[in-house]
Protein backbone atom coordinates (compact mmCIF):
# COMPACT_ATOMS: atom_id res chain seq x y z
CA UNK A 1 0.00 0.00 0.00
CA UNK A 2 1.05 3.65 -0.24
CA UNK A 3 -0.17 6.67 -0.09
CA UNK A 4 -0.14 10.28 -2.93
CA UNK A 5 0.74 13.13 -1.65
CA UNK A 6 1.76 16.40 -3.36
CA UNK A 7 5.52 17.51 -4.40
CA UNK A 8 7.22 19.29 -7.04
CA UNK A 9 9.54 17.58 -9.23
CA UNK A 10 12.47 17.77 -11.89
CA UNK A 11 11.01 16.11 -15.35
CA UNK A 12 14.18 16.47 -16.74
CA UNK A 13 18.15 17.67 -16.47
CA UNK A 14 17.18 20.65 -18.42
CA UNK A 15 12.90 21.12 -17.51
CA UNK A 16 11.67 23.56 -15.00
CA UNK A 17 10.51 21.84 -11.14
CA UNK A 18 6.86 21.56 -11.60
CA UNK A 19 3.90 20.14 -8.75
CA UNK A 20 2.86 16.51 -9.19
CA UNK A 21 1.77 13.87 -7.15
CA UNK A 22 4.39 10.85 -5.85
CA UNK A 23 3.54 7.92 -3.55
CA UNK A 24 5.03 7.18 -0.17
CA UNK A 25 4.96 3.74 1.11
CA UNK A 26 2.40 3.15 4.18
CA UNK A 27 3.73 3.05 7.51
CA UNK A 28 6.47 0.21 8.56
CA UNK A 29 7.05 -1.67 12.06
CA UNK A 30 10.38 1.04 11.90
CA UNK A 31 9.05 3.68 10.02
CA UNK A 32 8.29 7.51 11.02
CA UNK A 33 5.80 9.22 8.69
CA UNK A 34 6.91 12.97 8.63
CA UNK A 35 4.83 16.21 8.01
CA UNK A 36 7.25 18.54 6.28
CA UNK A 37 6.97 21.64 7.23
CA UNK A 38 9.60 23.18 5.76
CA UNK A 39 12.80 22.15 2.56
CA UNK A 40 16.13 23.74 2.39
CA UNK A 41 16.83 24.28 -1.02
CA UNK A 42 20.77 23.14 -1.36
CA UNK A 43 23.14 23.76 -4.46
CA UNK A 44 23.35 19.58 -4.21
CA UNK A 45 19.67 20.03 -5.74
CA UNK A 46 20.78 22.49 -8.44
CA UNK A 47 23.40 19.73 -9.84
CA UNK A 48 21.85 16.88 -9.32
CA UNK A 49 18.43 17.71 -10.85
CA UNK A 50 20.69 19.25 -13.89
CA UNK A 51 22.59 15.86 -14.23
CA UNK A 52 25.94 17.88 -13.45
CA UNK A 53 26.91 15.17 -11.36
CA UNK A 54 25.34 12.62 -14.05
CA UNK A 55 22.29 10.95 -14.59
CA UNK A 56 19.31 10.69 -12.72
CA UNK A 57 15.75 9.18 -12.92
CA UNK A 58 13.12 11.51 -13.42
CA UNK A 59 10.94 12.47 -12.26
CA UNK A 60 12.88 13.36 -9.66
CA UNK A 61 11.62 15.23 -6.45
CA UNK A 62 14.63 16.92 -4.76
CA UNK A 63 15.36 17.74 -0.81
CA UNK A 64 17.67 16.97 1.68
CA UNK A 65 16.98 19.84 4.45
CA UNK A 66 13.48 18.62 5.48
CA UNK A 67 12.27 19.86 9.07
CA UNK A 68 8.86 18.75 10.70
CA UNK A 69 6.41 16.73 12.86
CA UNK A 70 5.74 13.32 13.69
CA UNK A 71 2.82 12.14 11.81
CA UNK A 72 2.73 8.44 12.75
CA UNK A 73 4.75 6.23 14.12
CA UNK A 74 5.31 2.46 13.41
CA UNK A 75 4.62 -0.43 15.76
CA UNK A 76 8.56 -0.89 17.15
CA UNK A 77 9.60 2.21 16.92
CA UNK A 78 11.32 3.61 20.00
CA UNK A 79 13.33 6.67 18.87
CA UNK A 80 10.77 9.15 18.04
CA UNK A 81 6.66 9.82 19.15
CA UNK A 82 3.67 11.47 17.08
CA UNK A 83 4.53 15.41 17.99
CA UNK A 84 8.00 15.72 18.16
CA UNK A 85 10.17 17.92 16.13
CA UNK A 86 12.38 16.21 13.70
CA UNK A 87 14.51 16.67 10.79
CA UNK A 88 15.77 14.28 7.97
CA UNK A 89 18.99 14.83 6.12
CA UNK A 90 20.81 13.80 3.48
CA UNK A 91 20.51 10.05 3.65
CA UNK A 92 17.60 7.48 4.42
CA UNK A 93 19.35 4.38 5.11
CA UNK A 94 22.37 2.41 4.44
CA UNK A 95 23.33 -1.34 5.07
CA UNK A 96 23.78 -1.06 8.47
CA UNK A 97 26.12 -3.61 8.92
CA UNK A 98 29.63 -2.58 7.19
CA UNK A 99 32.74 -1.38 9.39
CA UNK A 100 31.96 2.53 8.48
CA UNK A 101 28.32 1.80 9.35
CA UNK A 102 29.02 0.07 13.14
CA UNK A 103 31.08 3.03 13.81
CA UNK A 104 28.42 5.56 12.68
CA UNK A 105 29.66 6.82 9.38
CA UNK A 106 26.95 5.52 7.82
CA UNK A 107 27.32 8.68 5.13
CA UNK A 108 30.28 6.19 4.14
CA UNK A 109 28.24 3.16 3.83
CA UNK A 110 30.82 0.18 2.03
CA UNK A 111 27.35 -1.03 0.20
CA UNK A 112 26.51 2.54 -0.49
CA UNK A 113 24.54 4.44 1.54
CA UNK A 114 20.97 5.73 0.43
CA UNK A 115 20.13 9.33 -0.32
CA UNK A 116 17.36 10.59 0.45
CA UNK A 117 16.48 11.31 -2.91
CA UNK A 118 17.19 9.96 -6.86
CA UNK A 119 18.70 7.07 -5.21
CA UNK A 120 17.67 3.08 -4.65
CA UNK A 121 16.37 2.36 -0.87
CA UNK A 122 17.05 -1.28 0.06
CA UNK A 123 13.15 -2.31 -1.24
CA UNK A 124 14.25 -1.42 -4.44
CA UNK A 125 12.65 2.23 -4.78
CA UNK A 126 13.90 5.21 -5.95
CA UNK A 127 14.17 7.57 -3.09
CA UNK A 128 12.33 11.26 -3.33
CA UNK A 129 13.25 14.25 -1.56
CA UNK A 130 11.86 16.77 0.62
CA UNK A 131 10.27 18.78 -2.06
CA UNK A 132 7.18 17.54 -0.48
CA UNK A 133 4.14 17.50 2.07
CA UNK A 134 5.40 13.90 3.54
CA UNK A 135 8.06 11.81 4.14
CA UNK A 136 8.79 8.43 5.18
CA UNK A 137 11.71 7.52 6.79
CA UNK A 138 13.19 4.45 9.15
CA UNK A 139 13.24 5.50 12.51
CA UNK A 140 17.25 5.31 12.46
CA UNK A 141 17.69 8.22 10.00
CA UNK A 142 15.51 10.52 11.44
CA UNK A 143 16.94 13.51 13.82
CA UNK A 144 15.50 15.37 16.72
CA UNK A 145 15.11 18.91 16.57
CA UNK A 146 15.66 20.67 19.36
CA UNK A 147 13.56 23.34 21.21
CA UNK A 148 16.07 25.70 20.69
CA UNK A 149 15.75 25.89 17.18
CA UNK A 150 12.87 26.71 14.80
CA UNK A 151 12.07 24.64 12.39
CA UNK A 152 12.66 27.09 9.28
CA UNK A 153 16.35 27.59 10.46
CA UNK A 154 16.86 23.88 11.22
CA UNK A 155 16.34 22.53 8.19
CA UNK A 156 19.63 23.81 6.61
CA UNK A 157 21.75 22.43 9.49
CA UNK A 158 20.26 19.06 8.14
CA UNK A 159 22.89 19.19 5.22
CA UNK A 160 24.92 22.49 5.33
CA UNK A 161 24.89 22.59 9.10
CA UNK A 162 26.21 19.22 9.66
CA UNK A 163 28.95 19.73 6.67
CA UNK A 164 30.42 21.89 7.48
CA UNK A 165 30.24 21.00 11.51
CA UNK A 166 31.68 17.49 10.53
CA UNK A 167 35.22 18.74 9.43
CA UNK A 168 35.67 21.73 11.82
CA UNK A 169 35.11 18.81 15.10
CA UNK A 170 36.97 16.67 13.41
CA UNK A 171 40.11 18.63 12.46
CA UNK A 172 40.10 20.28 15.64
CA UNK A 173 38.46 23.91 15.32
CA UNK A 174 38.55 25.64 18.34
CA UNK A 175 40.62 28.20 20.60
CA UNK A 176 43.81 29.17 19.65
CA UNK A 177 43.12 27.44 16.05
CA UNK A 178 43.19 29.73 12.81
CA UNK A 179 40.08 28.59 10.50
CA UNK A 180 39.58 30.00 6.95
CA UNK A 181 36.53 29.87 5.28
CA UNK A 182 36.67 29.98 1.25
CA UNK A 183 33.33 31.53 0.22
CA UNK A 184 30.42 32.65 2.17
CA UNK A 185 27.27 31.14 0.84
CA UNK A 186 25.02 28.98 2.22
CA UNK A 187 27.62 26.54 3.33
CA UNK A 188 30.30 29.26 3.63
CA UNK A 189 28.02 30.74 6.34
CA UNK A 190 27.57 27.98 8.72
CA UNK A 191 30.56 27.50 8.84
CA UNK A 192 31.60 30.78 10.35
CA UNK A 193 28.80 30.65 12.55
CA UNK A 194 29.87 26.73 13.71
CA UNK A 195 33.74 27.98 14.08
CA UNK A 196 33.16 30.75 15.48
CA UNK A 197 31.26 28.75 18.17
CA UNK A 198 33.30 26.66 18.56
CA UNK A 199 35.98 29.27 20.01
CA UNK A 200 38.40 29.30 16.79
CA UNK A 201 39.71 32.92 15.10
CA UNK A 202 37.70 33.00 11.94
CA UNK A 203 38.84 34.55 8.31
CA UNK A 204 36.76 34.48 5.62
CA UNK A 205 38.09 34.42 2.03
CA UNK A 206 35.79 35.54 -0.45
CA UNK A 207 36.17 37.34 -4.46
CA UNK A 208 34.90 40.27 -3.16
CA UNK A 209 34.17 42.21 -0.22
CA UNK A 210 30.81 42.92 -1.12
CA UNK A 211 29.85 40.59 1.74
CA UNK A 212 32.15 41.59 4.30
CA UNK A 213 29.93 43.13 6.75
CA UNK A 214 27.79 40.16 7.08
CA UNK A 215 30.90 37.69 7.53
CA UNK A 216 31.60 40.40 10.54
CA UNK A 217 28.14 39.92 11.65
CA UNK A 218 28.03 36.24 11.83
CA UNK A 219 31.16 35.89 13.52
CA UNK A 220 34.15 36.17 11.23
CA UNK A 221 37.24 38.10 12.76
CA UNK A 222 38.59 38.93 9.86
CA UNK A 223 37.38 39.18 5.94
CA UNK A 224 39.71 39.52 2.88
CA UNK A 225 38.96 39.27 -0.62
CA UNK A 226 40.16 36.49 -2.76
CA UNK A 227 40.27 38.78 -5.81
CA UNK A 228 43.01 41.12 -4.54
CA UNK A 229 46.48 39.15 -5.01
CA UNK A 230 48.32 40.72 -2.15
CA UNK A 231 45.84 38.72 0.30
CA UNK A 232 47.89 35.61 -0.89
CA UNK A 233 51.13 36.78 -0.05
CA UNK A 234 50.08 38.78 3.45
CA UNK A 235 48.22 35.59 4.91
CA UNK A 236 50.70 32.37 3.30
CA UNK A 237 51.38 30.24 6.46
CA UNK A 238 48.26 31.62 8.52
CA UNK A 239 45.57 28.98 9.06
CA UNK A 240 45.58 25.49 10.75
CA UNK A 241 42.78 24.74 8.91
CA UNK A 242 40.74 26.00 5.49
CA UNK A 243 37.33 24.75 4.74
CA UNK A 244 36.48 25.38 0.95
CA UNK A 245 32.98 25.65 0.49
CA UNK A 246 32.73 26.80 -3.00
CA UNK A 247 31.25 24.59 -5.60
CA UNK A 248 33.29 25.97 -8.28
CA UNK A 249 36.91 25.41 -9.55
CA UNK A 250 39.07 27.82 -7.95
CA UNK A 251 42.89 27.32 -8.01
CA UNK A 252 43.66 25.10 -4.88
CA UNK A 253 47.59 25.28 -4.67
CA UNK A 254 47.37 29.16 -4.10
CA UNK A 255 44.95 28.24 -1.07
CA UNK A 256 47.00 25.41 -0.02
CA UNK A 257 49.54 28.14 0.51
CA UNK A 258 47.76 30.03 2.99
CA UNK A 259 48.40 26.74 5.65
CA UNK A 260 50.77 26.24 8.10
CA UNK A 261 52.84 23.20 8.87
CA UNK A 262 50.35 20.36 9.20
CA UNK A 263 47.74 22.50 8.13
CA UNK A 264 44.92 20.95 6.22
CA UNK A 265 42.61 22.54 3.41
CA UNK A 266 39.49 20.04 3.28
CA UNK A 267 37.08 20.41 0.42
CA UNK A 268 33.43 20.27 1.06
CA UNK A 269 32.26 22.04 -1.95
CA UNK A 270 31.41 19.02 -4.82
CA UNK A 271 32.11 21.12 -8.05
CA UNK A 272 30.94 18.83 -11.23
CA UNK A 273 35.02 19.77 -12.84
CA UNK A 274 38.37 18.31 -11.11
CA UNK A 275 40.64 20.64 -9.20
CA UNK A 276 44.00 20.29 -9.88
CA UNK A 277 46.92 20.35 -6.94
CA UNK A 278 50.72 21.05 -7.36
CA UNK A 279 52.43 18.59 -5.19
CA UNK A 280 54.87 20.83 -4.26
CA UNK A 281 52.03 22.68 -2.20
CA UNK A 282 51.72 19.67 -0.44
CA UNK A 283 55.01 18.98 -0.03
CA UNK A 284 56.66 22.03 1.01
CA UNK A 285 54.93 22.09 4.43
CA UNK A 286 53.43 18.89 5.11
CA UNK A 287 49.80 20.23 4.10
CA UNK A 288 47.11 17.89 3.67
CA UNK A 289 44.07 18.43 1.20
CA UNK A 290 41.06 16.45 1.96
CA UNK A 291 37.87 16.33 1.54
CA UNK A 292 34.73 15.34 3.51
CA UNK A 293 30.76 14.91 2.61
CA UNK A 294 28.17 14.81 5.59
CA UNK A 295 28.20 13.11 8.99
CA UNK A 296 26.96 9.97 10.40
CA UNK A 297 23.66 10.07 11.87
CA UNK A 298 25.15 10.39 15.57
CA UNK A 299 27.00 13.44 14.40
CA UNK A 300 24.25 15.19 12.80
CA UNK A 301 22.53 15.14 16.32
CA UNK A 302 25.58 16.40 18.28
CA UNK A 303 25.47 19.19 15.63
CA UNK A 304 22.10 20.40 16.07
CA UNK A 305 22.06 19.68 19.98
CA UNK A 306 25.46 22.15 19.63
CA UNK A 307 23.57 24.56 17.70
CA UNK A 308 20.65 24.55 19.82
CA UNK A 309 22.81 25.21 22.64
CA UNK A 310 24.61 27.84 20.95
CA UNK A 311 21.43 30.04 19.58
CA UNK A 312 23.25 29.02 15.83
CA UNK A 313 20.36 28.48 12.75
CA UNK A 314 20.78 29.22 9.26
CA UNK A 315 20.21 32.94 7.76
CA UNK A 316 17.19 31.85 5.58
CA UNK A 317 14.89 33.58 3.19
CA UNK A 318 11.30 31.38 2.89
CA UNK A 319 9.81 31.09 -0.42
CA UNK A 320 6.44 29.04 -1.16
CA UNK A 321 7.08 26.25 -3.65
CA UNK A 322 5.90 28.46 -7.02
CA UNK A 323 9.19 29.83 -6.42
CA UNK A 324 10.96 27.06 -6.66
CA UNK A 325 12.89 27.63 -10.01
CA UNK A 326 13.37 31.18 -9.53
CA UNK A 327 15.30 30.34 -6.57
CA UNK A 328 17.57 28.06 -8.13
CA UNK A 329 18.56 30.87 -10.69
CA UNK A 330 19.00 33.28 -7.49
CA UNK A 331 21.69 30.73 -5.96
CA UNK A 332 23.74 30.13 -8.80
CA UNK A 333 24.14 33.78 -8.93
CA UNK A 334 25.31 33.95 -5.54
CA UNK A 335 21.97 35.93 -4.72
CA UNK A 336 20.33 34.60 -1.90
CA UNK A 337 21.74 35.47 1.98
CA UNK A 338 21.84 32.60 2.74
CA UNK A 339 19.85 29.30 2.46
CA UNK A 340 16.28 29.33 1.03
CA UNK A 341 14.15 27.31 2.39
CA UNK A 342 10.35 26.10 0.83
CA UNK A 343 7.57 26.40 2.81
CA UNK A 344 5.94 23.00 2.83
CA UNK A 345 2.40 24.29 3.18
CA UNK A 346 2.14 25.47 -0.32
CA UNK A 347 3.34 21.95 -2.11
CA UNK A 348 -0.64 20.88 -1.18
Amino acid sequence: MTTTIHAYASPSADGDLAPTTIERRDVGPHDILIEIKYAGICHSDIHTVRGDWGPQPYPLVPGHEIAGIVAEVGSEVTRHAVGDRVGVGCMVNSCGECKNCRVGDEQYCVNGMVGTYGATDRDGTVTQGGYSTHVVVTEDFVLGIPEGIELDVAAPLLCAGITTYSPLHRWGAGPGKKIAVIGLGGLGHMAVKIAHAMGAEVTVLSQSLKKQEDGLRLGADHYYATSDETTFTDLASSFDLIINTVSARIDISAFLGLLTVDGALVNVGAPAEPLPVNAMALIGGRRSFAGSMIGGIAETQEMLDFCAQNGIGAEIEVIPAEKINDAYERVLASDVRYRFVIDASTFA
